[in-house]
C-alpha cells in the first residue's frame, strides 16, 4: 500500500447498532475507506470475493458462523480486528495472529488506536491517522445487553457505585458496568467536568456552584477536596 491509499475496511457483525457505531468512528478517521458494512459472515465473504479487502472489522458471537470460523476461512492476506462484548474469546483471536481485540462499546480513540496498530505491524507507509471530523453528540453504552444510544445534552450527571456506573437522563437512567473514569474519557471534555471521585456533571445543567456543591436540577452533587481547585478553575472559563 502505498501512501495516501485508502486502507478498505469491512465491518461484519450482526448487531446493527455495533456495526453503525464503527462505521461512525471509522467516518471521521483520515484514509479509511468502509467497503461494506455486513450483518453475516456469508454476506461478508461475497465482498471478499469481489472486492479487495484490506482490514475486517469482525464481530466473534455470531450466529451460524462465528467470527472465529470466518477469520480461519479468508485469505490471511485480510487482516482481522476482532470486536466483541466479552473478554473470553481474546486469546483464541490472537492465536489467529489478529491486529487488536477491541472489548465493546468501542470508542473513537480506541479504534483509531488498533488502527495505527496495523498500520505498524505491517509495515505500511501511510499518512498518519487523524480524526478528520468534530466529535459527534452522542454516544453508545452497553446496558441490559444492548447498546444505548446517550445524547450528551440529555444527560444531567454520571454516578459511579462499586461495580458500575449509573448515568442519569433527563427522563430516565442507565446502569452499564463501564467505570466512570472510562465514560469520562469518551465525554467531551468542555461539556462535562469531573467534581468527585463518584461524579461527573454535565456543564449545561448547572444551575448554581458553592466550594462544596453543585447543584443541578433537583439535585445537590458534592465537590470533592481533591477535585475543588480544578473544578473552582473549569468553571472560572464560564464567568
Amino acid at each position: 500500500m502505498s501512501k495516501s491509499t485508502l486502507i478498505s475496511c469491512l465491518i461484519v457483525d450482526d448487531e446493527t447498532v455495533a456495526r453503525d457505531i464503527i462505521e461512525t468512528h471509522l467516518s471521521k478517521i483520515s484514509n479509511v475507506q468502509v467497503v461494506a458494512s455486513c450483518s453475516n459472515a456469508l454476506e461478508a465473504f461475497h465482498h471478499i470475493s469481489h472486492q479487495a479487502i484490506d482490514l475486517v472489522f469482525l464481530d466473534i458471537n455470531m450466529p451460524e458462523i462465528s467470527g472465529i470460523s470466518f477469520a480461519k476461512s479468508i485469505n490471511s492476506a485480510v487482516k482481522v480486528i476482532f470486536t466483541t462484548a466479552y473478554r473470553d474469546y481474546a486469546v483464541e483471536g490472537f492465536e489467529l495472529k489478529a491486529v487488536d481485540y477491541l472489548l465493546k462499546p468501542i470508542s473513537l480513540d480506541r479504534l483509531k488506536q488498533a488502527l495505527n496498530s496495523y498500520i505498524d505491524i505491517y509495515g505500511i507507509k501511510n499518512e498518519p491517522l487523524e480524526v478528520v471530523v468534530g466529535q459527534t453528540d452522542f454516544m453508545f453504552v452497553r446496558s441490559d445487553r444492548k447498546m444505548v444510544k446517550l445524547d450528551y445534552h440529555s444527560i444531567l450527571y454520571i454516578e459511579s457505585y462499586s461495580d458500575y456506573v449509573k448515568i442519569h437522563m433527563k427522563d430516565f437512567n442507565v446502569v452499564t458496568r463501564e467505570t466512570i473514569s472510562a465514560i469520562e474519557g469518551r465525554l467531551p471534555k468542555r461539556d462535562f467536568m469531573r467534581i468527585h471521585r463518584s461524579y461527573i456533571v454535565a456543564v449545561a445543567h448547572i444551575e448554581s456552584f458553592t466550594n462544596e456543591q453543585i447543584s443541578i436540577p433537583q439535585k445537590a452533587l458534592p465537590i470533592s477536596r481533591s477535585y475543588k481547585k480544578e473544578v473552582m478553575k473549569f468553571l472560572e472559563t464560564y464567568q
